[in-house]
Formats: C-alpha cells, structure tokens, sequence
C-alpha cells in the first residue's frame, strides 16, 4: 500500500510540476495578455513605453510582471501624499488609504478614485484572481483581494514599480502622454 502512495504521490507532483512548466511557458511576457488593451490610451506606444521607462518598471507595468515581496521602499513610506502611476502620472492611491498589511507590497483599502483604475480577471495562478491597471494607460497595478480592512474589506496589492510617491506640499507631476 505504501509503495501504491507513493508512485500516486510522484505522478501527482510529476503532473503538477508539468501543468506549472506549461503556464510560466505560456507567460513568457513576450506580449500582452489577450484581454489586455492593444495600445496604452495615452496615445503612447509599447514601444514608447519601453523608450521612456526602466526595464523593470516596463516589465511590471506592460508585460504584468511582479516584483519580489519586500523589496518596495513604499513599504516603508508613512507619509501624507499620493500614489500615481510610474507609467503616466495618474492620482491611483492616497496615503490616507494605506495600510500594512504583512504581504511584502504597498496595500491601500481603496483607490483614490474609482474612475482611475480598471480590472480584469487573471488566471496566471490557476484560480481567477481580479487583476487591476491604470484606467488611463493601461499599466499593471497588482491584484485586488477581499481580505483588506474596513470599511472595504479590500486589499488593493500593488507592485510598488507601478507607482511613484508624491509627499504632500508637492505638486502632482504633469500627466504624461
């Protein structure tokens, strides 16, 4: 019976191990997800994107990739201001809505303005998580969760080379594209 687990145990993790093989495969990050937006609504290009940002801001912005948990110095910021979008400078989060919440990324309990954000679901991990970008250039965020803090409930789980911090006193940068 045991020597019957065992060789069920192997064909599980050997089975496992190649549906896993066969997803990162698939997202390679050679081009945007199908449901994604064709072109930023900006008016900028990928190209332009890519032109304009650091490799890794590029890859998390345009190619929904993701940054080591804890490597954010956002973690760490407890200032008064606000978050904007690395990509195109728009308003997504406001300090006020910021909390700890022990993953290792940047979580607010809400976005700043609802029209600012978009959503999608996500499918990378197997089960349906709701992904969420800029609503003005489509550049990747994080995740949204239901586990967050009152009064929403929410976890709004960012990348925090999606974002760059304005202390408060300091004016919002200009809107680029």
């Amino acid at each position: 019976m045991k020597r019957r687990h065992l060789i069920t145990g192997a064909l599980a993790g050997t089975l496992g191990a190649g549906l896993a093989a066969r997803l990162i495969a698939q997202d390679d990050g050679a081009s945007l997800p199908a449901d994604a937006p064709e072109a930023p609504t900006v008016g900028y290009t990928l190209e332009d994107w890519r032109r304009i940002l650091p490799p890794d801001r590029y890859d998390i912005l345009f190619r929904e990739q993701t940054e080591r948990a804890g490597t954010s110095p956002l973690n760490d910021e407890k200032r008064d201001g606000t978050y904007v979008c690395a990509a195109c400078y728009q308003p997504l989060f406001s300090s006020r809505h910021k909390y700890d919440s022990g993953t290792g990324w940047p979580s607010f309990f809400q976005p700043i303005d609802a029209e600012a954000i978009g959503t999608k679901r996500d499918y990378k991990l197997i089960w349906p998580r709701t992904e969420y970008h800029c609503s003005r250039c489509g550049g990747h965020q994080g995740h949204v969760f239901d586990d967050g803090p009152p009064p929403t409930g929410q976890r709004w789980c960012n990348n925090g080379l999606a974002l760059e911090f304005v202390p408060e006193g300091r004016d919002l940068p200009e809107l680029r594209g």
